[in-house]
């Protein structure tokens, strides 16, 4: 089993702003989904470190779709390619979709394509996740 993602790994964090993440100490994108569990707490982490709370739900949405099945550098590289960032990205797609983008994005990176059972873990795990 892999570490929770660092918080270096979230693509749509501005420098300035994971800086200001990793002096708050949110050094997981796990400890950054912890500390912005509820509206009222993603409200208070954005005035901490000066964003607006829309910044905080994106860095979320990507943190979310990071911890979905912890997910290394190369699962990250290849939802990238397939243009899934973000949880909700995932949640937009059907099954088939979601698989036939990501056994795409592998051929296209000459990477090893997850297997059938894993994109279809990590769907069901997002679809999991949408309903709490």
């Amino acid at each position: 089993m892999q570490a929770m993602p660092p918080t270096e790994t979230l693509q749509r964090v501005p420098t300035v702003a994971l800086e200001r993440l990793l002096h708050q100490g949110l050094f997981t994108t796990g400890l950054f989904l912890e500390v912005s569990e509820t509206r009222t707490r993603r409200i208070y982490l954005a005035d901490q470190i000066g964003v607006d709370i829309t910044d905080i739900n994106d860095w979320r949405d990507e943190a979310l779709l990071l911890n979905l099945a912890n997910f290394g550098i190369e699962e990250q590289r290849i939802l990238t390619q397939a243009g899934i960032i973000g949880l909700s990205d995932l949640l937009a797609c059907t099954a088939e979709e979601f698989a036939r983008r990501v056994n795409e994005a592998a051929y296209t990176l000459d990477a090893e394509a997850p297997t059938a059972l894993t994109i279809q873990g990590w769907y069901d795990q997002a679809q999991v996740l949408e309903e709490d």
